[in-house]
């Protein structure tokens, strides 16, 4: 079928209909026009009355109500409904009277046209194996990979591969099994979909089955669901990687190398775990490893490959499709040109309740709440934008064409980016945030209610349930925050409360699976917004920007202390001690001229450019840990302490050192400590950058 026939016309409710909901919270809310705001200066001494009155104002029906509005129907990027999505986003910014705009990108989607996939049994009957998934509505996209090649394979044997790790199938060739010109059927763990694709590839497998298994800890996932996503390696748009993707810009072509090469060279397609169940326990062969199916439902005789023979179709559609960032923008009074970012993607797989949606109404909650302080006179220092992403879920697009397209403005302006994609998946309060960030995180917590103990903080359930407080770090590329730190050097924080939840990227993340499962109250709703919406007033309305850099150092030094040990003496890592002993020492005289600074300002002293010029160091200094020629195996990565590894090293941190330290193994001893001793000084130097920056060393 084509792709439009899969996301077919038929009476479904508008974004005209959506629209009520902006104009019935207009008349509970009573808001005015932006314009008949009562513009003034914010104190210190009032600065805490409009967060006690940010908390205050929360409403958890409010939250519901928005959330049921965004989750009507399916919105996949690209298509009608997720322009109605849009629209209603920002038709809701500017019932609060906020300045909002547009941002318009056209880069390639990928859409499924024709899927097919069946079974013969040994025991001779065959079978069409579904694909859809039970009660899957009409105007959902059918579950598939987006920039999968199209492919077939006809009677190919199936052959279990695991994760579809190295280790996996070095294990398979131990144990004699075969599995070139096989369909690999393998189960999602921590590889991304495109890896596990790729690895198959390399192996000579004629296509992938890829399935998430079922839900162990009862947390309502349906039978039958089939988890969605992309395929691609990297972010943003493979047409125009560096620059933004403009209608009528440049574009590369689809068989150029560079694009070519972000995609796999075999097709693949998700299944539910009950056909993968099929599949694999009609296998024989050699007996599957203990430790393979310990963790599995069901039995599994054999690894094959085969008896069971498949017939796999997959045919897609890769087109130019225009999206949408909306945003908001609320003008600062002393220093408009400081941005303060908070940014969720809109676009869903399917209805999106969970991913993004209970991001996208904590972020329509916020404004609500900003809209209700600026009409009690509250206006911030510097400029806080709230920004509503689109076409994330096919690879970070939307955010990563704006951030190319503003690439020097945010590179001077941008203080920090807070980034929430899932705002609400279970219990629990989780955050990633560059280290200078890690003790506003913890202050904020302090204030905000835990939404499962009336009795207690964020902070205090949080630390409870980690023994201590847990901040990861931001490594990965799996939301929006990767194109502000990891190509622009812009400090970042993303946070979500719950983890792993079992409708993930399926048609069964509906608003009625929150209220039943995810957040029947909508208290994490407002814990989540509370925490996010706090972040930023501080970061805009402090007077000296609330940043550590003695905690980055720490940081600094016990990734040094693994990585020796990792490196067994071997391989110096003097110059990295060096410059973190300078960025301590810079660090520290830093945290005196605020606390003089910030001493000065109670006792009358302005020091206004002397604060100007000290939050601007705190600002760029994240900006020395660029590298113009980026990561070893991408450069569009340009951070060298927080960024992607390669699958195979599975480090969080110096992912140059850790990729030169996996392809040693395969170099000669010499060549090898070459590589990592030089990217063991990139890193150095990247540290002494920031020490430079952060201390305002004349030229």
């Amino acid at each position: 079928m084509k792709p439009s026939s899969l996301f077919p016309s038929k009476p479904t409710p508008t974004c005209t209909a959506l629209s009520v909901l902006p104009l019935l919270l207009l008349a509970f809310y009573a808001l005015r026009h932006h314009g008949q705001h009562q513009q003034h200066h914010v104190s210190s001494r009032n600065a805490d009355h409009f967060r006690r009155a940010f908390l205050s104002s929360a409403a958890n029906a409010t939250l519901a109500a928005y959330l049921r509005a965004l989750t009507l129907r399916p919105h996949v990027a690209g298509t009608a409904p997720s322009l109605d999505a849009a629209r209603l986003v920002r038709e809701h910014l500017e019932s609060l009277g906020l300045e909002t705009h547009v941002a318009r990108f056209a880069p390639l989607l990928s859409y499924p046209a024709r899927v097919s996939l069946a079974a013969r049994f040994p025991n001779g009957t065959s079978v069409d194996l579904p694909l859809t998934e039970p009660g899957l509505a009409p105007d959902a996209v059918v579950p598939y990979h987006a920039y999968s090649p199209s492919g077939s394979a006809a009677g190919a044997r199936a052959v279990f591969v695991n994760y579809g790790r190295e280790e996996d199938y070095a294990a398979l060739a131990a144990a004699g099994a075969e599995v070139e010109g096989c369909v690999a059927v393998a189960r999602r763990g921590d590889l991304s979909r495109g890896d596990v694709v790729r690895a198959a590839a390399s192996k000579g497998v004629a296509a992938v089955l890829m399935y998430t298994e079922g839900d162990a800890a009862g947390l309502g996932r349906a039978a039958g669901g089939v988890e969605r996503g992309t395929v691609m390696r990297g972010v943003g748009d493979p047409l125009s990687p560096g620059w933004a993707a403009l209608e009528g810009g440049e574009a590369l072509g689809l068989d150029d190398e560079e694009v070519s090469a972000r995609f796999p060279k075999v097709p693949s397609l998700p299944v539910s775990a009950e056909c993968a169940e099929m599949i694999l326990a009609s296998l024989g062969g050699p007996p599957a490893p203990p430790e393979w199916t310990e963790t599995m439902g069901f039995k599994v005789r054999g690894v094959g490959p085969g008896p069971t023979a498949l017939n796999f179709t997959y045919q897609g559609e890769k087109k130019v499709a225009t999206i949408h960032n909306v945003f908001a923008v609320i003008r600062g009074l002393e220093e408009p040109d400081r941005y303060i970012l908070l940014g969720n993607h809109r676009d869903a797989w399917t209805y999106g309740a969970v991913d993004p949606n209970s991001g996208t109404a904590a972020l329509l909650d916020i404004a609500r709440r900003y809209a209700l302080m600026m009409q009690r006179g509250w206006n911030p220092r510097r400029s806080i934008i709230l920004c509503s992403w689109d076409a994330e879920e096919f690879g970070m697009i939307g955010s990563t064409e704006w951030v190319e397209q503003n690439l020097m403005t945010l590179g001077s302006k941008a203080i920090a980016y807070l980034n929430v994609d899932c705002a609400v998946q279970g219990p629990g309060f989780f955050a990633r945030a560059t280290p200078q960030l890690d003790e506003l995180l913890i202050e904020i917590t302090k204030k905000v209610k835990d939404p499962d103990n009336k009795e207690a903080t964020v902070y205090e359930m949080w630390t409870k349930a980690n023994d201590g407080i847990d901040i990861q770090r931001l490594s990965g590329i799996d939301s929006d925050y990767a194109p502000f730190l990891q190509y622009a050097g812009i400090p970042s924080v993303d946070m979500y409360y719950g983890k792993d939840f079992p409708v993930y990227h399926t048609a069964y993340d509906t608003y009625d699976w929150m209220v039943n499962h995810g957040d029947p109250f909508f208290q994490r709703h407002v814990a989540a917004a509370g925490v996010w919406g706090l972040l930023a007033l501080r970061l805009a309305d402090d007077l000296i920007l609330p940043f550590n850099y003695l905690n980055y150092t720490n940081q600094l030094r016990g990734y040094v202390d693994i990585l020796n040990n990792l490196l067994d003496g071997n391989i110096s890592v003097h110059p990295l001690t060096l410059s973190i002993q300078a960025l301590a020492s810079v660090a520290k005289e830093v945290e005196l001229e605020a606390e003089k600074l910030s001493a000065e300002q109670t006792t009358g002293e302005p020091g206004v450019l002397r604060r100007r010029a000290l939050n601007d160091r705190l600002m760029l200094a994240e900006r020395g840990f660029l590298d113009a020629d980026g990561l070893p195996y991408g450069q569009w990565f340009k951070h060298l302490v927080y960024g992607p590894s390669d699958y195979r090293s599975r480090t969080s941190f110096f992912p140059g050192i850790a990729e030169a330290i996996w392809r040693s193994a395969r170099m000669r001893s010499g060549e090898g400590q070459a590589s990592i001793q030089h990217e063991i000084w990139r890193v150095a130097r990247a540290i002494q950058r920031v020490a430079d920056v952060l201390g305002g060393r004349p030229l």
